[in-house]
């Protein structure tokens, strides 16, 4: 019970259980715990093997993005900079534009604080725009089944706005994080009961109403005018010499310097954040470890068989993990606890299903230059049933035993 809960129960009645307010209560109590831990706390069975509870445990996800946060707002703001400059323009429209110039910080790409301020101003908006949309609903839901609005949205909405494109009109971004919320989770009870990612349906939405827009076979880079063509793409239809050729090196995707949604570039922000998440125990190693292992092996199988028509056959393995957003999915989608598999050898399959179809889409099906999303959508409905499997196996192993 928090303090508020306590506050209000003395002094204002409407607000105690049966009150004419209590329905709207979860929303403040949020508020409160987010930051503090309630004095009591549940020492039952259930809780011996761990005292952590479900806000730090989503605090824990939200800290492990910084890595990614900072460098998607250097990358966002570098590339729209370095943009400009190709272009020749020295202005920008619109009220980032005048916000800009007003602060007198410019457009220079080799300045680091006028990259991240620039990438700041197109983070922001749609961040705000997921918070209040996808926020709306889960208030909305929590009051009508009189529950308590838990931190769990504060990580779908950051995941969700990282995988989104800087260029992404607010009302897409508010569109989709209400799709994701209310189809993707509410509709089976809400936090704990959903089987698909909230934040990866809200995109796949997307990616299927607006396929123009959200395909990823287009740079996304916030400049009007500027166009291209992402490494992903160019790899389909000429193959790593064709990336290298377009002026990308390994190096670059790996660090992360280069067009892309907000916080899919950089792999090495994306390791940083599974360290920590490793330590910490709150993602499992098995389902990383079986995506990475997953990816390695398909594409090692598609170099061995080869294609003289199809040169994304000869795409290395170290290619695929910093290209697109295969790193981003493997450490902080893949590793939903809700919409993952369970068992330990569960997550093994689980996690390599996941580097397996992620492989097979980017290869053997061209047209989508990015397979991260849809394998992992895919491996969510059959995490069941593969837990399912493992347990019957189990328990058959048991029964001969005896």
């Amino acid at each position: 019970m928090s303090r508020l809960r306590r506050y209000l129960d003395r002094v204002e009645p409407n607000f105690q259980k049966g009150g004419p307010y209590h329905k709207y209560f979860a929303v403040f109590e949020m508020i409160d715990t987010f930051l503090y831990t309630p004095s009591d706390t549940t020492r039952g069975s259930p809780h011996v093997r761990d005292g952590i509870d479900l806000k730090r445990l989503m605090t824990y996800v939200v800290i492990s993005t910084f890595p990614v946060i900072l460098m998607m707002l250097w990358n966002t703001g570098h590339q729209a900079n370095l943009a400009m400059t190709h272009l020749g323009m020295t202005e920008l429209e619109g009220w980032r534009g005048i916000l800009l110039h007003k602060l007198g910080i410019g457009f220079d790409p080799n300045s680091i604080f006028a990259n991240m301020f620039h990438g700041l101003l197109y983070f922001l908006p749609i961040y705000l725009t997921t918070l209040l949309a996808g926020g709306a609903f889960e208030v909305l839901f929590a009051a009508v089944r009189n529950h308590e609005v838990n931190e769990g949205f504060l990580v779908t909405s950051m995941l969700y706005t990282l995988i989104m494109p800087p260029s992404t009109p607010l009302w897409q971004v508010a569109l989709g994080i209400i799709f994701g919320v209310v189809l993707g989770k509410e509709v089976f009870g809400g936090t704990g009961k959903n089987f698909l990612n909230p934040a990866l349906t809200g995109r796949a939405f997307l990616y299927f109403a607006y396929p123009a827009q959200m395909s990823g076979d287009a740079v996304w880079t916030a400049i009007d005018g500027y166009t291209g063509a992402t490494p992903l793409a160019i790899a389909a239809s000429g193959g790593i010499e064709a990336v290298t050729q377009a002026g990308y090196t390994w190096t670059q995707t790996f660090l992360g310097s280069m067009q892309g949604s907000l916080g899919e570039t950089s792999t090495l922000a994306c390791l940083l954040g599974m360290a920590f998440l490793l330590y910490t125990r709150v993602a499992s190693y098995r389902i990383i470890f079986g995506v990475f292992t997953g990816m390695v092996v398909t594409s090692l199988l598609f170099n061995v068989i080869g294609s003289g028509t199809n040169p994304m056959f000869a795409m290395p393995w170290y290619w695929h993990l910093s290209l697109g957003g295969f790193a981003f999915g493997m450490i902080f989608m893949a590793t939903d606890p809700v919409s993952a598999a369970m068992t330990d050898k569960g997550r093994w399959i689980y996690g390599i299903l996941i580097g397996f179809m992620t492989v097979i889409i980017r290869v053997a099906n061209p047209a989508f230059p990015e397979g991260i999303m849809l394998a992992i959508l895919f491996s969510n409905i059959f995490a069941p049933l593969i837990d399912y499997f493992v347990v019957r196996a189990n328990v058959k192993r048991r029964l001969q035993r005896s």
